[in-house]
């Protein structure tokens, strides 16, 4: 797996030439491209990494996946944990009752089953290294969002690492399905100045997660 530390707080050498990013395929700021997402991802920042969109698998339709013009779509891997306890009182962040959380595997392209007015947790197939000076917004796929499927997920901070928890509520009143190693969310990649502290500087307490990871304090 390649070293993060190779791209993430490269050390200038002041007598070689400068190359500008948008010389190497990256842009200098702003909303990356698809060029500078390539580029990013070819060094470390996704793994694995899909360099066009796929919306289809052996014939058959499914939901996007891959790198767009100017985003990358994630794919959800086929590990899940569902709320379906009602032994839990209360649901408190500070003291999370993993007990109510039950564990489904599935394999590629299937689905897992949501019941009505609650939710789950998964994570994304890719791992993520975010450059020093880059941000991730994400944003759930409107096919899941037209379905009543909401998808949420906080930033990609500078300097973070790990797999992606993502976080899916089934806002209806039916049991919804949600389709292992397909399209679950877009990633917009920002670029701005590397920040006095980064999340890795601080030791974030999901710093190098994998597999679903539950809150903690």
């Amino acid at each position: 797996m390649t070293d993060a530390r190779e791209f993430l707080s490269p050390t200038p050498d002041p007598n070689s030439e400068r190359i500008l990013p948008e010389e190497k395929g990256e842009a200098a700021s702003g909303v990356l491209h698809d060029a500078a997402i390539e580029a990013l991802a070819r060094r470390g920042m996704i793994e694995p990494f899909t360099p066009k969109q796929v919306r289809e698998v052996d014939g058959r339709k499914i939901i996007s996946y891959g790198l767009s013009s100017f985003g990358y779509d994630v794919r959800i891997a086929g590990e899940f944990y569902i709320f379906a306890s009602l032994d839990a009182a209360v649901v408190d962040p500070k003291d999370f009752p993993a007990h109510a959380m039950v564990r489904k595997e599935v394999g590629p392209h299937e689905a897992v089953i949501i019941p009505p007015n609650s939710y789950a947790l998964g994570r994304s197939l890719e791992y993520f290294r975010m450059p020093e000076d880059v941000v991730g917004i994400c944003l759930g796929k409107s096919t899941y969002a037209r379905a009543g499927i909401i998808v949420n997920v906080t930033p990609l901070e500078p300097g973070w690492e790990g797999h992606v928890t993502i976080e899916i509520s089934n806002a209806t009143p039916l049991p919804a399905k949600v389709y292992a190693h397909e399209g679950i969310m877009q990633v917009v990649f920002l670029r701005g100045v590397r920040p006095g502290v980064t999340y890795r500087d601080r030791g974030g307490k999901y710093q190098m997660q994998r597999g679903v990871t539950f809150p903690r304090v």
